[in-house]
């Protein structure tokens, strides 16, 4: 049986990447700083991943082991010397933490095992394995990048699955939608492709990952954001709104405008593809908190995410004003959670600065650009609603 070791033993680690790996027949190493969770892995060694849906079907895990890598940092090393594999699921700002964790294994194992292995973050961000790799890379001698590169791939990859907040009797227990998507880049893959079931290779992936981010990520921050200023508690509620709906089919359209200007999709499919997103929202068994999918503000609103950029690239495509788009930015700018570092950071910036110039510093946008002249707008809009 081959091994996998995974990086990251929460709800996405163990109902998305874990079930599909144990689907390949791979035993799967769960490292994670989680002592309870860790505990019942070592003790349970299985788990089970609910469908969430009418029948609700059930899929058992198993030949899985748990590692705590601040208690057991030494057996770290060695799962990574001699994994078929390496995964995470950790969330892009702990990737740089466990970097350090990753290296010394790949360390250690340019020394005893010359065999190729390769890296897949499956994070939910552009880049993940690149930003990995980068770090990795810091800790590393100058001496061994040449090894390195020739040994170790760093595939990029783009993942989707919606996994809501849950408590579950069994803590390891994990509900997950039906749909999942898991699409990798070949050209960074080293040796053979990782036989993994539900694994899409492609020569390119920043289209598919743009797809998902300026899509389901889009879409998501639409009953999130306007849904919490709106006074929603949960996902599925917010999608019953008819402004949300509104501006969820107008974002989506913008956004689908800009991807299919940039990367040719095919109108029809792309549509099926928005289509089938927004009825993924309104499943009645997955629905999420809205404070929980609208947490971490400021990343969200950075130029380079779900909102600001498929804005930007609407006005660069179409030469048109983007109004969904701006809409939902308005609603992340007005979003406050006493829970949320981020959030409070954002309307700290905005009780000494104003919501104008919270926004350019965070997006990096222009005070005179056409993207923020719409949010501003946005903004007066909702703010009257009220």
């Amino acid at each position: 049986m081959k091994t996998a070791v995974h990086f990251g033993a929460g709800n996405i680690g163990r109902g998305f990447i874990g079930l599909l790996l144990d689907q390949s027949d791979y035993q799967t190493i769960f490292i994670d700083v989680n002592s309870r969770v860790i505990e019942e892995i070592n003790k349970q060694k299985s788990y089970h991943v609910y469908l969430a849906g009418e029948e609700k079907q059930e899929l058992t895990v198993s030949h899985i082991i748990g590692i705590n890598s601040v208690e057991e940092p030494d057996a770290v090393t060695k799962a990574i010397v001699k994994a078929d594999v390496v995964t995470t699921a950790v969330g892009p700002t702990i990737l740089p933490i466990i970097a350090k964790v990753i290296s010394k294994g790949l360390q250690e194992r340019a020394k005893q095992n010359k065999r190729p292995l390769n890296i897949i973050a499956c994070e939910n961000m552009v880049g993940g394995s690149s930003l990995l790799k980068e770090h990795v890379y810091e800790s590393i001698e100058a001496n061994e990048v040449g090894d390195f590169e020739k040994l170790y791939g760093f595939p990029n990859a783009a993942v989707d699955r919606i996994v809501p907040n849950q408590t579950n009797q069994n803590i390891l227990d994990v509900m997950v939608e039906p749909y999942y998507e898991w699409v990798v880049e070949k050209k960074a893959i080293v040796d053979e492709l990782p036989s993994i079931t539900g694994i899409t290779y492609v020569d390119d992936l920043a289209p598919y990952i743009e797809r998902k981010l300026f899509t389901v990520n889009t879409g998501h921050a639409i009953p999130a954001y306007v849904g919490t200023y709106l006074g929603y508690d949960t996902i599925v509620e917010a999608m019953k709104d008819s402004l949300i709906d509104n501006t969820i089919h107008g974002a989506l359209s913008e956004s689908g405008e800009a991807l299919i200007q940039a990367y040719g999709f095919n109108r029809e499919t792309h549509q099926e593809y928005v289509d089938k997103i927004i009825q993924r929202f309104k499943n009645p068994y997955i629905s999420d908190d809205v404070k929980r999918v609208a947490r971490g503000p400021i990343r969200k609103l950075s130029a380079k995410d779900r909102l600001v950029k498929p804005a930007l690239m609407y006005i660069e495509y179409t030469g048109r004003t983007p109004v969904y788009l701006a809409k939902t930015i308005a609603a992340a700018l007005l979003f406050n959670n006493e829970e949320d570092g981020e959030a409070l950071e954002l309307q700290k910036k905005i009780t000494n600065t104003s919501y104008q110039e919270a926004f350019v510093e965070v997006s990096g946008c222009d005070v005179d650009s056409i993207l923020t002249k719409s949010v501003m707008e946005q903004l007066r809009l909702l703010q009257d609603k009220k």
